[in-house]
């Protein structure tokens, strides 16, 4: 393991693209990049929200979820703007996202407020389409958090966290879901935060509760476990190496107090795959 980049809040939502890596500083209020180098740049600061899920359309335009307000916002480099409300479907914090080849956004939200420890309850993945119209395309998920689609656009498949499972839908033509079923589940112990697929067909899951990084191929034999000794939140292919964000905390007081967030670099066995 090394340190690749610390004295963050919370990373989350990282993402490879042009040779670095993109992620979200959510507790921070900012979207940044880092380069293998340890460069770290600020693309952008949100001034009255939290960014998480980002993923680009097929113009090469930075989509990025905003959390409290249940928005996709839209960044052009220069403008940043709201591509498409989400809170009339989203019952509470959105999260995670992944987009397809086609600009097709797969959104995830809490569904309840985890922080005050409310009674956690089941929700829905939204599908915000090129026309920025949006629309349940999923119910009954179990905190849809790390999403993931297949490298020939046939499948989706999506990290329930409070059910400790990897869920797999089949894709339809007009972006539908269908045909659910269950693609891993967690070993003992462990939940699937952050998740990011490789070449190799696995299946990486960040998981906070057990401290590690768990690779598992469908049906869920376990490959490759890598401890991280603290949370890992979130998980990213790039070149060779995995990147995974860690925190001893997810809480936004602490996690602002403490800045002892970081991105940590571990050898990849296989390059990644798919999206995002």
């Amino acid at each position: 393991m090394a340190i690749l980049l610390e004295g963050l809040c919370f990373g989350e939502g990282p993402r490879w693209r042009d040779g670095k890596l993109w992620f979200s500083d959510m507790h921070d209020q900012r979207v940044c990049t880092v380069t293998t180098a340890g460069e770290k740049q600020v693309v952008l600061k949100l001034e009255d929200d939290q960014p998480s899920g980002l993923g680009w359309l097929p113009n090469g335009r930075l989509l990025v979820v905003s959390m409290t307000k249940r928005q996709l916002l839209i960044f052009d480099g220069t403008t940043l703007e709201v591509y498409a409300d989400l809170s009339h479907l989203a019952p509470y914090h959105c999260n995670d996202m992944v987009v397809d080849s086609a600009g097709r956004a797969y959104v995830g939200n809490f569904g309840f407020n985890l922080h005050q420890q409310a009674k956690p309850r089941k929700t829905n993945l939204i599908r915000v389409d090129p026309d920025r119209s949006a629309k349940v395309v999923a119910e009954d998920v179990f905190f849809p958090n790390g999403t993931v689609i297949t490298p020939d656009e046939k499948t989706l498949i999506v990290g329930e966290t409070f059910a400790r499972v990897l869920s797999a839908f089949d894709i339809d033509p007009d972006g539908g879901l269908s045909n659910r079923r269950v693609w891993a589940q967690l070993p003992k112990g462990a939940v699937p935060d952050g998740i990011c697929l490789d070449s190799g067909g696995g299946i990486w899951s960040a998981s906070p509760s057990s401290n590690d990084c768990i690779r598992q191929i469908e049906g869920g034999e376990v490959t490759h476990r890598i401890d991280t000794g603290r949370g890992a939140f979130a998980c990213m292919i790039g070149g060779d190496n995995l990147f995974v964000l860690t925190s001893s905390s997810s809480d936004p007081a602490k996690c602002r107090a403490n800045r002892d967030a970081r991105i940590e670099v571990f050898p990849a066995p296989y390059s990644a795959a798919g999206y995002p």
